[in-house]
C-alpha cells in the first residue's frame, strides 16, 4: 500500500474551502490543495434526499500526516459532520518526494 493519500472534502462556500486549504498547507499537514467548484452534489443526509452546490477541496499528504490533517479539517469545517475521504495515490517519484518533503515538520 502506498504511503501517500489524496484527501477530499467539500464546503458550501469557496472562502471556506480556501481557508481550510491555507491552514492545512501552512501547517504542513498537506503538500498542496486544489479547490474546484462550484460542483453539484446529490446525496442522502439525515434520511433525506438532497441536492446542493459545494466547493470541492482535494489535498495531498502522507499516511503519517493524515490523522493530523483529518483533525484540522474536522475542527475547522463549517459542517458538524463533513465527508472527509482519503484514497491511496501513486505517482511519479519526484511528485511523491515533493509531497513527503512538503509535509515534513520543520
Amino acid at each position: 500500500m502506498t504511503e501517500f493519500v489524496q484527501v477530499s472534502t467539500a464546503t458550501p462556500q469557496r472562502a471556506q474551502a480556501v481557508s481550510l486549504a491555507q491552514g492545512a498547507v501552512r501547517a504542513r499537514l498537506a503538500a498542496g490543495a486544489q479547490i474546484v467548484g462550484p460542483v453539484v452534489s446529490v446525496f442522502w443526509h439525515l434520511g433525506e434526499f438532497g441536492e446542493g452546490e459545494e466547493w470541492r477541496l482535494q489535498l495531498t499528504t502522507t499516511r503519517d500526516r493524515y490523522a493530523e490533517l483529518e483533525k484540522h479539517l474536522l475542527d475547522n469545517h463549517p459542517w458538524d459532520n463533513p465527508e472527509v475521504i482519503a484514497v491511496p495515490i501513486e505517482g511519479a517519484f519526484r511528485c511523491l518526494q515533493w509531497i513527503k518533503d512538503s509535509v515534513e515538520p520543520v
